[in-house]
């Protein structure tokens, strides 16, 4: 694969994560009853800098926790894998904001939504993604958007995160 172009580097990640958090905050009107969850692999650092942000910028802890939609997926075939999810708090009546690093056909967010209604019964559930490659096959919308980045069927949109790949940035192939 052919890198095209590089979309965001570090400074335009950092931005988009300040800018989530504070649209996150102004939307739930605080972060009371309010939980942060990442879906493997890629979400979960950048939910966890999520939480990290909001619990900055609200001085109140906000639980975070991982999500593994592997076992969730319509589009995939998953066997006997042990599931990862590490969810240490109870989801029941919380507004629950997932965070992905990429949504296209929308089937990754479909599997996370089911994921989390086995664990318990949200208030309400948001979702946050870093990019928005368009191309939905199911009737799925984020709530909080990165950066919207129109591409092609064939192009293929790597994210980056310092976390699990050494580097932060967003690029097109």
């Amino acid at each position: 694969m052919e890198q095209k172009r590089i979309i965001m580097d570090d400074k335009a990640i950092a931005r988009a994560i300040a800018r989530i958090s504070y649209e996150i905050i102004e939307r739930n009107k605080g972060t009371d009853d309010l939980c942060v969850v990442g879906i493997f692999s890629r979400g979960v650092p950048l939910g966890k800098r999520i939480a990290d942000k909001l619990s900055e910028l609200e001085k109140n802890q906000v639980p975070f926790g991982a999500l593994d939609i592997t076992p969730y997926r319509d589009d995939s075939k998953h066997g006997d894998v042990a599931e990862k999810t590490d969810i240490p708090f109870d989801i029941t009546d919380k507004d629950v904001v997932i965070v992905d690093d990429v949504i296209f056909t929308g089937r990754s967010s479909r599997a996370a939504i089911d994921a989390l209604i086995k664990r318990g019964r949200p208030r309400s559930i948001q979702l946050a993604v870093l990019v928005d490659r368009g191309h939905r096959e199911l009737p799925i919308r984020p709530d909080y958007v990165g950066k919207n980045l129109p591409t092609s069927h064939s192009e293929v949109v790597k994210v980056s995160a310092m976390e699990i790949d050494g580097s932060d940035g967003v690029a097109i192939y």
